[in-house]
């Protein structure tokens, strides 16, 4: 019975652990997040920026944001889930394991206020 229980257990755990994104599977380096955040600066580091393209909306920040949010927004704008020409032709360029090193050097970065 001990055999059986553990076997089960066993395969729920692989079960589970099949079912994670591949984000959480993928460990991201936020130092090497740092070195590939320079194509998302441009616009995601500027307190207040708007962009006129496609149309005129508020860039989001990044910094603070929860890993496995960007890594899930990368991943949709990569896929055409999410349409943004720009985004959509810097997310085709990356790799799982750029998705998950840009996300763990923003999820690390502390949020800053609007005001700055």
């Amino acid at each position: 019975m001990k055999t059986s229980n553990a076997f089960a257990l066993a395969c729920s755990a692989l079960a589970l652990a099949a079912a994670l994104p591949a984000a959480a599977q993928v460990p991201g380096s936020a130092e090497k997040g740092r070195h590939k955040a320079s194509m998302c600066v441009g616009c995601h580091n500027i307190p207040g920026y708007k962009t006129a393209f496609p149309e005129v909306y508020s860039v989001p920040k990044l910094d603070g944001q929860h890993a496995g949010y960007i890594v899930s927004a990368l991943r949709a704008y990569k896929s055409g889930e999410r349409r943004h020409p720009s985004m959509r032709a810097i997310a085709a360029s990356l790799s799982d394991q750029d998705m998950a090193d840009l996300a763990a050097f923003y999820s690390a970065a502390p949020q800053k206020s609007a005001s700055r």
